[in-house]
C-alpha cells in the first residue's frame, strides 16, 4: 500500500505538470505577438527541463525504457538546464564554478557573437552584447540568463543555425510531455500567459561589461553581479509574471511549484554567498542580502527541517520519512504543508510564500539598481 501511494503521488505530480505545459503551449500558440511569446517561452524553458529530467528519473524506475525515444543530446540539454535552477546550491559548481561559467563561457560567447562586427571602428564602442527584458519595468530575463538556463552550450546556442537546433530539441520535449497527457486542445483553464499584456514587455541592449559594473555589488565584481542579475530576473519572473493571474482560491500545482522553487533557490543562494565571505561583498551588499535571508518568512522557507517539502516539489517523490497516514493526495501538495510548516494550512502558506517573494523581489530590484 505504501509503495502504491508513493507511486500515485509521483504520477499525480508528473501528469499535473505535463497537462499544465500543454495548456501553456496552447495559450502560447494563440498569441499574435511573437516578441511576447518568445521571451516568455524562453523564461519557461528551465521548468520544462526540470519536469522532464526529474520525471524521467522517477518514471524509469516505474516503467524502464521510457527515455529510449529521447536523444542523448536532448537528455544532456535538459539535465544542464534543470541543474541551472540550483544556482549557488549546485554542488558540482558552487559559487566559484558558476562565476567561472559566466566569465569563461557566457560572457565570451556573447562578446564573440555580437562585438567587433561593424566595419566602422568608431562605431564599435556602441556595439552591445547583452539584452535586457522587462515586464512592467521589472527585469525578468537577460540574454545571459537565458543562455545559462537553456542548457545549450553557449556558442552552440548563439550559432547562426541555432534555430534548427532549438526546434528539434524542443520537439522532443513536446513529444515527451504529449506522451504524458499534454494537449494543445486541452479545454482546461487559461495559464498565466493569457493575462499578460503586450505593452508591458520591453527590451534594451547594453554592453555587458559596462552594465555589470553599475549594478549590485559594484565595479569590482562583474561576475558576481551577473549571477545576482540572473537571480533578480528569475525571481521577478516566478513571483511577478507567473503568478500574475493566480486566483488564490484555486491552487495550481505547477504555478506555485515554480514560484516556490524560484524563491527557495534564490534565498538559499544568497545565504550561501553570505556564508562564504570570500567574494568581496560591500557593506551595503552584505546588509541587503542579510536583510533578505533573515526575514521571518525566508527563515521559515529555508529551515532545514522543511527541506523534504522542497524536495517533493523538485523531485516528485514523497519524503522517505513521511508517514503515509498523513498524506492525502486529494489535498494541495498532498497534505504536506502542515507537516513541514505546522503554523500554516495550504492557503496561508501560499500567501506567505507570495509575500516573501514580493518582498525579496523588491529588495533585489533596489539592490540591483539600474535595469
Amino acid at each position: 500500500m505504501e509503495t502504491e501511494m508513493r507511486t500515485a503521488a509521483i504520477w499525480q505530480g508528473v501528469i499535473s505538470d505535463a497537462e499544465y505545459f500543454g495548456r501553456f503551449a496552447r495559450d502560447l500558440q494563440d498569441c499574435t505577438d511573437d516578441f511576447l511569446s518568445s521571451v516568455i517561452a524562453f523564461c519557461m524553458v528551465p521548468y520544462f527541463s526540470l519536469a522532464m529530467h526529474e520525471s524521467l528519473q522517477k518514471l524509469e524506475d516505474i516503467s524502464p525504457g521510457i527515455s529510449s525515444e529521447i536523444t542523448s543530446e536532448t537528455l544532456a540539454v535538459s539535465a544542464r538546464s534543470r541543474h541551472s535552477l540550483k544556482l549557488f546550491e549546485d554542488t558540482q559548481r558552487g559559487i566559484n564554478g558558476q562565476i567561472s561559467y559566466f566569465r569563461d563561457e557566457i560572457f565570451t560567447a556573447h562578446s564573440e557573437a555580437f562585438l567587433g562586427n561593424t566595419w566602422l571602428p568608431l562605431a564599435r564602442p556602441f556595439e552591445t552584447d547583452l539584452g535586457l527584458y522587462s515586464y512592467g519595468r521589472r527585469l525578468i530575463s537577460t540574454t545571459h540568463a537565458a543562455t545559462f538556463h537553456l542548457g545549450f552550450e553557449p556558442r552552440k546556442a548563439l550559432a547562426v543555425d541555432s534555430d534548427t537546433y532549438f526546434r528539434e530539441t524542443f520537439r522532443e520535449y513536446g513529444a515527451f510531455f504529449g506522451s504524458l497527457g499534454a494537449d494543445l486542445n486541452d479545454p482546461g483553464p487559461d495559464t498565466f500567459f493569457k493575462s499578460l499584456r503586450y505593452s508591458e514587455l520591453s527590451d534594451r541592449d547594453v554592453r555587458a561589461r559596462r552594465y555589470y559594473r553599475r549594478v549590485f555589488n559594484g565595479r569590482e565584481t562583474p561576475e558576481i553581479n551577473a549571477t545576482l542579475t540572473t537571480f533578480q530576473a528569475l525571481l521577478n519572473f516566478g513571483n511577478l509574471v507567473l503568478t500574475s493571474a493566480i486566483d488564490r482560491q484555486r491552487v495550481d500545482y505547477t504555478d506555485f511549484k515554480i514560484a516556490y522553487l524560484c524563491l527557495y533557490q534564490v534565498l538559499r543562494s544568497l545565504q550561501i554567498l553570505l556564508n562564504d565571505g570570500t567574494y568581496g561583498l560591500t557593506d551595503l551588499s552584505a546588509a541587503t542580502a542579510s536583510s533578505i535571508v533573515n526575514m521571518e518568512a525566508a527563515q521559515t522557507i529555508m529551515k532545514r527541517g522543511a527541506k523534504p517539502f522542497r524536495n517533493t516539489l523538485m523531485h516528485y517523490n514523497l519524503p522517505p520519512s513521511v508517514a503515509m497516514s498523513r498524506v492525502d493526495l486529494s489535498q494541495p501538495f498532498f497534505g504536506l504543508v502542515p507537516i513541514y510548516f505546522p503554523q500554516h494550512d495550504a492557503a496561508s502558506f501560499i500567501e506567505m510564500v507570495h509575500q516573501c517573494g514580493t518582498a525579496t523581489s523588491a529588495m533585489l530590484d533596489k539592490w540591483g539598481g539600474e535595469h
